[in-house]
């Protein structure tokens, strides 16, 4: 990789980066020299992203499993301190949704969407903290001070609300507090923790639906996916570019929080979304 890249040897967490948003955020990181500890829920396609990374001459390893599960903060931020020395770049992005009206929304639907878009997040950086302050004190005292970067994935729905999904849209604001809260705690750190919200952005969860019958597997439970094309289409007719995001153009948004030039940025959520609020 060539060291005029604004990432040269970067080490980037990236959860959720086998498919989707995430993987377009591990490509981008690493066409700009970042190291990347790729995620997923299943082994092929995190091998695949790392294949892609490399092919194009970056560096990527994999660590597979649930950001939900109790030890994956550690094992996920260990991954990056013993195969890269170091970490950097934290991006959480994993999730799902799971929506409902309130009135039949069940326990399981609320507890699951909290785990994944806010419980998990919480247990990466707090897998974090340890190294983060220990390092900033070792380059401190060394006089060669190193900025890091957080950038929490949240959504429009967290910010302004969407009806049937009070689970996710409270998840999603929960990861805004998140936020806020952590840029002021990790300032002395020399750490910029920021949010993007995403509105409409074309994935695999959000593409019309010409299968009723579309789903997910998480932990062996079948979750359906897929948005009405009608209601697809009245959304983008509200969007004033027109058209929802790509995955490319989300992971833009996220890079603009990694790079040195928002490095006096910090405790913000910024919204992707077409300009749509």
């Amino acid at each position: 990789m060539n060291k005029l890249n604004k990432l040269h040897d970067k080490v980037a967490l990236v959860s959720g980066s086998g498919r989707g948003i995430g993987r377009s955020i591990a490509l981008k990181l690493a066409s700009e020299g970042a190291r990347v500890v790729v995620n997923d829920l299943d082994e092929a396609p995190a091998a695949e992203t790392v294949a892609t990374i490399r092919e194009a001459g970056g560096q990527a390893v994999a660590c597979i499993g649930s950001v939900t599960q109790a030890d994956f903060g550690a094992r996920f931020v260990g991954t990056a301190i013993e195969t890269y020395g170091g970490l950097d770049i934290i991006v959480n992005n994993a999730g799902y949704t799971w929506d409902n009206v309130i009135q039949k929304m069940s326990d399981e639907q609320w507890e699951d969407i909290l785990a994944v878009h806010l419980t998990a997040p919480f247990r990466i950086l707090r897998a974090a903290a340890d190294f983060i302050r220990e390092a900033s004190k070792r380059e401190a005292e060394a006089g060669t001070p190193v900025l890091r970067k957080v950038v929490n994935i949240s959504s429009t729905s967290g910010v302004y609300g969407n009806a049937g999904q009070a689970n996710y849209a409270a998840a999603k604001s929960g990861i805004n507090g998140l936020t806020k809260a952590l840029a002021k705690e990790w300032g002395r750190y020399k750490v910029n923790v920021n949010s993007v919200a995403f509105g409409l952005i074309k994935t695999r969860l959000t593409e019309a639906d010409a299968n009723a019958d579309a789903s997910i597997d998480i932990d062996g439970r079948q979750i359906k996916v897929g948005v009405n094309p009608q209601i697809l289409k009245n959304a983008e007719s509200l969007i004033p570019l027109g058209r929802g995001g790509t995955a490319e153009e989300a992971a833009g948004a996220v890079y603009l929080f990694c790079i040195p030039e928002s490095d006096y940025v910090s405790g913000q959520v910024l919204v992707c979304g077409g300009g749509r609020p």
